[in-house]
């Protein structure tokens, strides 16, 4: 059976980005790891990180991202697929970035997570053989999908990687900020277009991330606006060869 990789910085990224692809990937017989680096719980924040829960309603004597987890796994089981990993990094909030700003500006100079990250996804790579993986272009410029780009570059994987186009970002911004455009100038761009069973796995599974949707969308309604500005089309950077059964379901474009 054929592995997928998909490796989402937050929880709910690679089901924005590709949830209709990864959908299609499971019903294809692929055995299909989802697994979320940043998800580590931390006890008792403060300033700007309590903020980022308690702007969205949520007490601070709630598990922020013990919460976040349990909606990550109601979104993959609507996609089809095993339940997701995650692990036990901490996002951005935690490591010293102290506005929503800063999440957007360039990474602190202190932010050393990319050696631990690459380690752990080393460990992935060997422990999983991915016959493809899927990652962030960072897109938007979030310094938390930034580390995963260069964290997974460090670790040097030798299999085919679909490098997503990072939604919301994609449509939030008519030029969306694209720290590492260089990285993937001169990949070919490759694109899927959803059936509606894909498309509607996706919005379910998308549905699912509700601490969310006020925020990045305004509501329920405001998520199903912006996926339908994306028409079912998931977009793609390819680097290397994708598996020959895959072939059919893209359109390069470059």
């Amino acid at each position: 059976m054929p592995t997928a990789l998909a490796l989402s910085p937050h929880l709910d990224d690679a089901a924005f980005s590709c949830g209709g692809f990864l959908h299609a990937l499971g019903a294809a017989g692929w055995d299909v790891a989802t697994v979320t680096v940043f998800t580590g719980s931390v006890a008792n924040p403060t300033g700007f990180a309590l903020a980022c829960q308690t702007d969205k309603g949520l007490g601070p004597e709630l598990d922020y991202m013990d919460l976040r987890r349990s909606e990550d796994a109601a979104a993959i089981r609507a996609l089809g697929l095993a339940p997701p990993r995650h692990l036990p990094f901490r996002e951005a909030p935690h490591r010293g970035y102290a506005s929503a700003a800063e999440l957007f500006r360039d990474v602190r100079a202190d932010d050393g997570i990319v050696p631990d990250l690459t380690g752990a996804f080393r460990a992935l790579l060997s422990e999983t053989a991915p016959d493809l993986i899927l990652a962030p272009q960072a897109i938007g410029g979030h310094v938390d999908h930034v580390q995963v780009v260069r964290a997974l570059d460090a670790a040097g994987p030798t299999a085919p990687i679909l490098w997503w186009r990072d939604f919301p970002y994609t449509v939030r911004d008519q030029s969306p900020k694209e720290p590492l455009r260089a990285r993937f100038a001169d990949l070919p761009e490759a694109e899927i277009c959803c059936g509606p069973e894909g498309r509607a796995a996706k919005a379910v599974a998308c549905a699912a991330y509700a601490t969310q949707l006020g925020f990045q969308f305004g509501g329920p309604e405001g998520l199903a606006r912006r996926l339908a500005q994306e028409g079912g089309v998931e977009r793609f950077r390819r680097q290397g060869s994708l598996p020959d059964n895959l072939g059919r379901l893209f359109a390069d474009a470059g």
